[in-house]
């Protein structure tokens, strides 16, 4: 604890001179060098100054004491994910945020502080927060600047900046072996990759912090690791291990009472069955996360179109036309583009196959081309529009559409 920092506070707030204060325990001067933590006071003077001030040199410290185990059980609580301990332990230290000035832990504080707001979703402060702290860096320690990196980090996650968060995690796994080897710093590792499609990468990162979160018991952190891994053993074909994920994420989810993972791993489930050629049992799951889900929201708008695309393909053309019509009507309201262009193409295919094919050239594959994202999608439009090239003698057009998925080698 900075005790001339913290005399001052209280001499100032108590509306008490120097003069008043140092009476019989120290000259004024020494008293202002305390203060000013240019000089160094024996325990005894301290003891006594604070004294006078009515507080106590022993509830000081155990003060100090309780800051640092409650960054512990906070640091805790969020890698544990335990919503309801974080803010218990945050609202302590609300209680005590007076004395974090004058502690030794001020720049550690603050850190969690951010941490905290980010485990929250509350940005704008988060924002505010982290602008805070950057006046500060020169300030760090080697180990307050790696966390401060970290969550600037977790941060850019939660923007939806992968590329930039990517960029911060490999410098830190770079520089800091023994920092970045805890099961959260590997989870954001793994979701990183995953968010960038480097399924082979989230998949070793993934891997691993499973092992280090099944060695520490911590359920909800395991998982949230089995969907990452199901998610990313889909991307790259290794279909029985992403089953045995996601049958193991049902069973433990119901078990725990996650229900608010339910619809996204059920949904899942249904993405992996789709690729395994398993339709029906895709439409089974899906509709059962549909079940779960608000209807005003980005989930529920991508899990209703694979139900319409699943019915399409399952020639049950009126259920079909019914759903894709809700998912053009939700994509609009929710100024989701890309779904309501893959509405509007199987309802064009179902009114007129020409028609759609011309939409999908000149709509959809330049969206998704620009998008650079869902390879898979943008290659089974290519084959799509390829095959229909060729069904109507029209062999150049064709083989421009095949050399996309080849990469101009036929």
């Amino acid at each position: 604890m900075e005790f001339g920092a913290l005399i001052k506070f209280y001499r100032t707030q108590r509306g008490i001179t120097q003069a008043e204060l140092a009476k019989g325990i120290c000259s004024v001067p020494h008293l202002s060098k305390i203060e000013n933590n240019s000089k160094e006071a024996n325990e005894e003077t301290v003891s006594l100054l604070l004294e006078r001030l009515d507080i106590s040199l022993e509830e000081m410290e155990e003060k100090e004491d309780q800051i640092k185990l409650l960054l512990r059980e906070l640091n805790a609580s969020i890698n544990f994910y335990l919503r309801d301990e974080v803010d218990e332990t945050y609202q302590k230290f609300k209680e005590i945020e007076h004395l974090i000035p004058f502690s030794k832990h001020i720049y550690i504080c603050e850190l969690h502080k951010y941490r905290y707001l980010l485990f929250k979703g509350l940005f704008g402060e988060a924002e505010l927060q982290r602008d805070l702290l950057y006046k500060q860096k020169k300030n760090f320690s080697q180990h307050e600047d790696y966390l401060f990196r970290y969550f600037n980090a977790i941060f850019l996650i939660l923007r939806g900046q992968f590329k930039n968060a990517d960029y911060i995690l490999e410098a830190l796994y770079s520089e800091n072996d023994h920092e970045t080897t805890s099961g959260e710093f590997l989870y954001h590792r793994a979701l990183v990759k995953s968010s960038l499609e480097q399924s082979g990468h989230a998949i070793h990162f993934g891997k691993m912090a499973l092992q280090i979160f099944m060695n520490q018991h911590n359920f909800l952190r395991i998982l949230h690791t089995l969907m990452l891994l199901g998610i990313n053993y889909t991307h790259s074909k290794i279909y029985e291990e992403a089953e045995g994920c996601f049958r193991h994420l049902i069973r433990n989810a119901e078990l725990l009472r996650q229900e608010k993972m339910l619809p996204q791993i059920y949904h899942n489930m249904g993405y992996l069955q789709n690729k395994m050629k398993n339709v029906k049992e895709a439409l089974y799951y899906y509709e059962k996360s549909l079940d779960l889900q608000s209807n005003f929201n980005q989930h529920y708008l991508v899990t209703l179109y694979s139900i319409g695309e699943m019915q399409y393909y399952l020639k049950e053309f009126d259920k079909a036309k019914e759903c894709l019509q809700e998912v053009a009507s939700l994509s609009k309201e929710l100024g989701n583009k890309k779904y309501r262009l893959l509405a509007d193409f199987y309802l064009f295919y179902m009114a007129s196959p020409q028609k759609a094919f011309k939409y999908l050239e000149t709509k959809v594959i330049p969206y998704f081309e620009e998008a650079k994202e869902h390879t898979d999608d943008l290659t089974r439009f290519y084959k799509m529009l390829s095959d229909y090239y060729h069904e109507n003698g029209l062999v150049n057009e064709a083989v421009k559409y095949l050399n996309k998925i080849t990469g101009g080698i036929l």
